[in-house]
């Protein structure tokens, strides 16, 4: 009923003269065309969730707003993306790099944007990031701009079905299977169509207590295990993860304590809308806050704690 009267209302302004340039009238049609549909019988009916995408109208008041569900929550609006020192060398930390876009822009696309502007203004050669930015984008704008990017973790889950890559001796340059879990050295072995290819006889590979989780496949002449390369370089980043997780989550840390401080001074639910007027609310919030760490600093509020020594005892009198 409402989509009718919406159709209806827009079909009378479209009569009236001098309505061309009519922002309510546009806002109006945009909002039926992405809501709207007709049926077979002509009737007007709403299209389904799955037909409405992410970048439709959210509210008559705020065009630019677009709509993402995290988790299980639905959110319409923005999302700030922010970069922050993190040696443990400075006495304090600052926020180095902001920007905000419409929350159905992933965080790989915005990295990616952002790497060359964060490299320029601050010479960053190592960032710290979750596993919702790894991609191979990501990755070759670092390279580029000469930033190595450490994971705290990745997307996805291992494979359980065969044994770990890792397992296998895989040349790091060349990508070839060396030798199997079990020792055994291929036949013959090498890089094609994007996959490490290694043959092994019949012999190794039928008497192997390891042959149900292997991803050996019999053939008519010998054995063959086939493992994608982006596998493979994948498996290494996961190893190379694992190994440095403690350091790695510990210089990410601080970012979640930073978003937590700008959501309590309101930055959750700003007061203003458009994606401009988001944009210079979030910079003026994020200039407050690194002010504020300033201020904290020469008030001697970031000095580390003395350490005391530690208890040696006291000595008492020897008797005479």
């Amino acid at each position: 009923m409402l989509l009718t009267l919406c159709k209806f209302a827009i079909t009378e302004l479209e009569a009236l003269p001098g309505m061309s340039d009519c922002e309510e009238l546009r806002i109006a049609k945009r909002f039926f065309d992405e809501q709207a549909a007709e049926d077979e019988n002509g009737k007007i009916v709403a299209k389904s969730k799955k037909e409405i995408t992410s970048g439709s109208l959210q509210s008559a008041y705020d065009e630019d707003a677009t709509y993402r569900q995290k988790g299980h929550v639905g959110q319409s609006g923005y999302v700030l993306e922010i970069s922050e020192t993190c040696g443990r060398e400075n006495p304090f930390q600052l926020i180095t790099d902001y920007t905000v876009e419409p929350n159905n822009v992933s965080d790989v696309e915005i990295l990616t944007d952002r790497l060359p502007i964060i490299k320029e203004n601050t010479g960053c050669e190592d960032m710290y990031v979750d596993g919702g930015f790894h991609s191979d984008g990501v990755h070759k704008t670092a390279e580029e701009n000469g930033i190595e990017i450490h994971l705290t973790n990745m997307t996805g889950s291992k494979p359980s079905k065969h044994l770990p890559i890792s397992d296998y001796e895989i040349d790091e340059e060349t990508n070839v299977i060396i030798r199997c879990p079990e020792g055994h050295t291929p036949i013959c072995a090498g890089v094609s169509k994007s996959q490490s290819v290694a043959h092994f006889s019949h012999e190794a590979c039928s008497n192997c207590p390891l042959r149900e989780q292997c991803q050996s496949k019999e053939q008519k002449k010998d054995c063959v295990v086939r493992i994608n390369v982006k596998t493979i370089e994948t498996n290494r980043e996961r190893e190379e993860i694992k190994t440095a997780k403690t350091e790695n989550t510990g210089k990410r840390a601080g970012i979640e304590g930073t978003n937590s401080a700008l959501k309590r001074k309101g930055h959750d639910k700003l007061d203003v809308r458009g994606k401009t007027k988001s944009k210079i609310v979030s910079g003026l919030k994020v200039t407050a806050q690194n002010i504020k760490r300033f201020i904290k600093y020469k008030q001697g509020g970031y000095i580390p704690k003395k350490t005391p020594p530690p208890n040696q005892g006291t000595l008492a009198p020897v008797p005479g």
